[in-house]
């Protein structure tokens, strides 16, 4: 179970960075053509929300009872959480940075709830949903990442 859950949160992160880059461009778009706010883009915005919430939900269970998780892993004697950057990676920079990233998700999907003028709503919006990807895409273990490398498509 523990590893198809791994495997899951991973495939998911595929779904959040391409709905998240496609409300960047809505939200890009909207801006910059000064045009009304669009129900469809409230809708795009929304998918982005729950796909982020539930691989938060995912990510969560891996953090505090994974094969790492802060519950069920005994370190070593002697083992610093900190000083072992493997361990400092999935148990400290990885959910932190998420967590961050879920809530900026959640701010830019706030911004169309907002009874606010259409521009402002996009730029906002626009504002969170990079400072989303920025987090995401520092902190996801990539291929290219050394010691906290993950396959791209997990399981495959």
């Amino acid at each position: 179970m523990q590893t198809g859950l791994l495997h899951l949160h991973n495939l998911l992160r595929w779904i959040i960075l391409i709905l998240l880059l496609l409300s960047i461009f809505k939200s890009y778009v909207g801006s910059t053509s000064k045009k009304a706010f669009d129900p469809a883009d409230k809708k795009i915005w929304l998918f982005t929300l729950i796909a982020s919430h539930i691989t938060l939900l995912l990510g969560l269970y891996q953090w505090f009872f994974g094969r790492y998780g802060l519950f069920t892993y005994v370190k070593p004697e002697g083992v610093s959480m900190m000083k072992d950057p493997y361990l400092r990676f999935f148990q400290m920079e990885h959910p932190v940075s998420m967590i961050l990233a879920v809530l900026f998700v959640t701010l830019g999907y706030g911004m169309a709830k907002k009874n606010i003028d259409d521009q402002a709503k996009y730029k906002k919006a626009l504002r969170y949903f990079i400072l989303a990807l920025v987090l995401i895409l520092v902190a996801v273990p990539w291929p290219f990442r050394g010691l906290v490398a993950r396959p791209l498509f997990p399981g495959m």
